[in-house]
């Protein structure tokens, strides 16, 4: 109890010395100043005035102090006026007549001029004393600084804390699930013990980015009531080498004093990648520290009930010494939340703001498919903020679908000014996509057109699928490539072929990615059916450079063929689509034009009488 006392009466003591130490600094400086400074209410008056008067006889005495002079008038007891003389010069020789009045030489006193030059030396030694004791200080700061830099900056969320639980999480079911069992083992570890079974040593959470992996790790802690360490993968890690593996070895040394207890290490691939690079060699600083957490998982040491949660994003990139069996040999997959969580999601962040009775949370969890949870609380945020600018009380539906819409596809930019040639050409762009999209029949359905600038786009055609998809087939890809094509097509049939913009420069880019993913990820392609040809490119730089491509320059000349073929069917599908509804086309750029936005509802109004033509069915024949 008193080792945890020392510190606060340490810094007391610390406190104390430094304030008496500055107190007696100034109080020795105003004493300086108190001493050789006159204090006296005497009147000055000028040497040539006393002069007068006392040849006049209108003054009995004149003292003489060095230069100073203190006179004292005809009648009173003391001197009552001062004034000061010429140096090195007597009264007789400023005029004053001998018998006049009576004059004193009074020797000048020597304590102020001792107190001063005493003053004059010992002041600027206590400022250099002071100014090495605080180097000393400063430099004492360092040392324990540098005693500590290989001390484990993990923060400690105990049992005090407020918990989380799983209960407080929604949707994750399946992770929950998973987790359960490392809960029960940390809650009643003797009922595994006496079977020999052995809980998991490590517990790998893998998901996107705002899918919940740190909150499932504090629940897990609050659900089983034991300490819990948090700290990110990057702090290991200094320029200094050594460091690292001894803050690893700091952290398992406290969380075996605390166990049992839960070790958890955020983004854990920036210190888990693959070692062998070649870059640095293998006294690599990551390298260092990723050994010592191999060793600290699965060492020698055995028995301890200290369990290592991980997350990350990029497991891929994972050394394989990490993930096998002994170490992190469970993996929990943290899923995109399906729609049923997405409701339960919102539900918690809408718990405690005020919404009105328009507000409809499954509406919203239909239209966010593909939506994490940290997306869903950003919309929720959003929510609140555009009710807060119009001064609301409660949050409306049309709150959530503006702050939806601002999160999915970037904020309205009203006050760009678009010439009528440019919105023109935007509206032609922006329908050809819709009437592309709604005629052809593997595309999700249009859900608004708007050419109010968004984001980074000039216009924007939103499309959504009526219910979350797994999978998705050769057909729904390719329809995806004619609806983005679809833009391109309307100016070109609109302009000519030499009059096409820049507008389609990120629909080109989309379909030119998404027809490289069907040929070498998804084996969709032709001639190259059924292959697949990953190409990881996920390690450091050095890897990048000295990386041979897992096929070879005639592959990747079929690959590009395939992927312009794509490419180019897409773009005729999309041509004869749009030529056969020419009037559809018209008619919906005509309205956007007047309208600037439609909704599903007016959009499927404008194109209700559209045509799908034979040849553009890939159901039954390929262009």
């Amino acid at each position: 109890m008193a080792t945890k006392q020392q510190p606060p009466k340490r810094k007391w003591n610390n406190i104390v010395r430094l304030g008496l130490f500055w107190a007696i600094l100034v109080f020795s400086v105003l004493a300086i100043i108190a001493v050789t400074t006159p204090n006296d209410d005497l009147k000055s008056v000028t040497i040539t005035d006393v002069i007068n008067r006392a040849n006049e006889g209108k003054i009995s005495k004149i003292e003489i102090q060095g230069n100073d002079l203190k006179v004292t008038p005809k009648g009173a007891d003391k001197p009552t006026e001062k004034s000061r003389k010429e140096p090195e010069s007597s009264l007789i020789e400023q005029g004053l007549q001998q018998g006049k009045a009576e004059v004193t030489v009074v020797p000048p006193s020597e304590t102020g001029n001792t107190i001063w030059n005493l003053a004059i030396i010992i002041i600027p030694v206590l400022i250099i004393v002071a100014f090495f004791m605080f180097m000393m200080r400063q430099a004492q700061g360092q040392n324990n600084q540098a005693m500590g830099f290989g001390k484990s900056k993990a923060k400690l969320y105990g049992i005090d804390k407020e918990k989380v639980v799983f209960n407080d999480i929604a949707g994750n079911d399946s992770a929950k699930q998973d987790l359960e069992e490392v809960v029960d083992f940390l809650k009643h570890p003797k009922k595994y013990e006496t079977l020999g079974a052995k809980i998991p040593k490590g517990v790998l959470l893998v998901g996107n980015p705002g899918t919940g992996k740190t909150m499932l790790a504090r629940a897990v802690a609050g659900e089983a009531n034991v300490p819990f360490f948090s700290i990110s993968g990057s702090e290991f890690v200094e320029m200094f080498v050594g460091v690292g593996a001894s803050r690893v070895r700091d952290l398992f040394a406290k969380a075996k004093k605390n166990a049992p207890a839960i070790i958890f290490i955020d983004e854990i691939d920036a210190v888990g990648r693959k070692r062998g690079s070649g870059m640095g060699g293998g006294h690599d600083e990551r390298e260092q520290t990723l050994n010592q957490i191999l060793v600290e998982m699965d060492g020698f040491e055995t028995g301890t009930n200290v369990i290592v949660l991980a997350a990350t994003n990029r497991s891929d990139v994972l050394d394989p010494a990490l993930l096998r069996p002994g170490r992190f040999d469970r993996r929990t997959n943290i899923m995109l939340p399906e729609r049923r969580d997405r409701e339960a999601i919102l539900k918690v962040h809408f718990k405690n703001k005020p919404v009105d009775e328009t507000v409809r949370l499954e509406s919203l969890a239909a239209k966010t498919a593909g939506s994490s949870g940290a997306d869903l609380a950003n919309i929720a945020n959003e929510a609140a903020i555009v009710a807060a600018r119009r001064s609301a009380k409660k949050i409306s539906n049309a709150d959530l679908t503006e702050a939806f819409e601002k999160v999915a596809i970037g904020p309205e930019r009203k006050t760009k000014v678009m010439s009528e040639t440019e919105r023109k050409m935007t509206a032609y762009h922006e329908a050809g996509h819709a009437i592309v999209g709604h005629i052809l029949p593997d595309s999700d359905p249009v859900h608004k057109v708007t050419i109010i600038p968004r984001g980074g786009t000039g216009g924007v055609t939103w499309f959504l699928p009526p219910e979350d998809k797994s999978y998705t087939n050769v057909y729904e890809f390719k329809d995806i490539l004619a609806r983005a094509m679809g833009g391109r097509v309307a100016e070109k049939i609109l302009y000519g072929a030499d009059g096409i913009t820049t507008g389609a420069g990120s629909d080109l880019r989309k379909a030119t990615e998404i027809a490289r993913d069907m040929i070498i990820e998804q084996g969709m392609g032709n001639k190259l059916r059924d292959q697949v040809f990953h190409d990881d490119n996920g390690g450091m730089v050095f890897d990048k450079m000295t990386h041979e491509r897992p096929y070879s320059e005639e592959t990747a000349k079929i690959i590009d063929e395939e992927v312009e073929a794509l490419i180019k069917e897409a773009s005729q599908r999309a041509e004869i689509v749009i030529l056969k509804n020419r009037k559809h086309l018209d008619a919906l750029a005509d309205a956007l034009l007047d309208e600037e936005t439609l909704e599903e509802v007016a959009v499927n109004k404008i194109l209700k009488n559209t045509t799908l033509p034979k040849e553009v069915m890939l159901h039954e024949t390929t262009v």
